[in-house]
């Protein structure tokens, strides 16, 4: 198949979905695709100390999945109710998606519900805004964080067990090295690591940098009809400090390599390089980066800013698989997923990795 902006579809056995992370998080297999050569090889996460070396540079999302997932009823008829929570402001005015059988209308009132199956606070439907977001009002003198604490659940992609948590999913869907809440979805090439793996990394000389991307709700939004000229590409906070491109500055003109470690380490590197190109031509020194993007890379398109990339399995037709198609090519990429497929590789959130070179 040549290289095209043309989304790469699939057949997976139901059963390679993962439902639940390995025990040890390093256990996961890695297929580590050459670019170069055009070779595929298996190894493990835990190999990364023998695929990495001194002077590499991993690169980490350091965005913390936020507990979003709301469960209520409505006050008024009884009916159940489910809701994502977005955002917040100082006022206690929740911006939130959410559904239930019925049409909900402004002053509506639900009765949230916590972890345990207790009433709790009460959340009014102030206004409805576009794309079917709503600014609601939560009734309590508790904080967002404070309350998503009790009342919030993990908000799994539905392929996990229909989208619903256990109680180890508070952990497991979550990186080590998570910092900065305002994910609704965690950064899943992330979760493979571990910290003594990270220590290990650390004594063999690989270096780290963190930037943030969260996850917003149109990360895993399939291309409509497979049209990808007229898809509209989601928007994501993400930021690159100044002291993480310095870094990366560094390690390439010391000749070390960039490794991205998922794809939304890639889009937020690639947009502050698209941004440092505009001023000072393409392969600019990188310099700090905050703001919306919308970068949608698909082949073919050249990266500016990383070497390698570390990354899950992707559902097809989706835009975060066109991202891995044009950065290692779609020929090499569809002979990947048969491969790992053939393999019986898990696949998805709870799944195996991939490592790009």
């Amino acid at each position: 198949m040549p290289d095209s902006a043309t989304p790469l579809q699939y057949d997976l056995p139901k059963e390679l979905i993962a439902q639940e992370p390995l025990s040890n998080r390093v256990d996961a297999r890695l297929l580590v695709v050459d670019r170069k050569r055009g070779t595929i090889e298996h190894h493990h996460v835990r190999d990364l100390t023998e695929l990495l070396g001194a002077g590499d540079r991993l690169v980490l999302n350091d965005t913390r999945v936020v507990p979003a997932q709301l469960v209520g009823r409505r006050l008024e008829t009884g009916g159940r109710w489910q809701g994502l929570f977005l955002s917040a402001d100082e006022q206690n005015h929740w911006r939130i998606v959410c559904k239930t059988r019925g049409r909900l209308k402004a002053g509506d009132a639900i009765v949230l519900v916590d972890r345990d199956g207790r009433d709790a606070d009460k959340l009014w439907l102030l206004e409805r805004h576009d794309s079917g977001q709503w600014l609601a009002h939560l009734d309590s003198d508790r904080t967002a964080d404070e309350a998503l604490a009790t009342l919030g659940r993990v908000p799994l992609p539905h392929y996990i067990r229909g989208g619903q948590m256990v109680d180890s999913d508070l952990e497991s869907y979550q990186t080590v090295f998570a910092r900065k809440p305002g994910a609704v979805a965690a950064p899943t090439a992330g979760l493979h690591f571990t910290k003594p793996l990270l220590e290990s990394l650390d004594h063999l000389g690989v270096q780290f940098s963190a930037v943030t991307l969260h996850v917003g709700l149109g990360t895993f939004r399939p291309i409509a009809d497979g049209d990808v000229e007229n898809h509209k590409m989601h928007s994501e906070w993400c930021e690159l400090s100044q002291t993480a491109a310095d870094e990366i500055n560094q390690t390439r003109q010391d000749g070390g390599r960039v490794v991205a470690v998922g794809t939304t380490c890639v889009r937020t590197l690639e947009t502050a390089a698209r941004a440092a190109a505009k001023t000072g031509g393409e392969r600019s020194p990188l310099a700090a980066w905050a703001g919306s993007t919308d970068l949608f890379l698909r082949p073919p398109c050249d990266f500016l800013a990383i070497d390698a990339l570390m990354t899950n399995f992707h559902f097809p037709g989706t835009t975060l698989l066109l991202l891995v198609e044009a950065f290692a090519g779609s020929d090499l990429i569809k002979k990947a997923y048969e491969t790992a497929i053939e393999e019986r590789y898990r696949f998805y959130s709870y799944g195996d990795a991939m490592l790009i070179v």
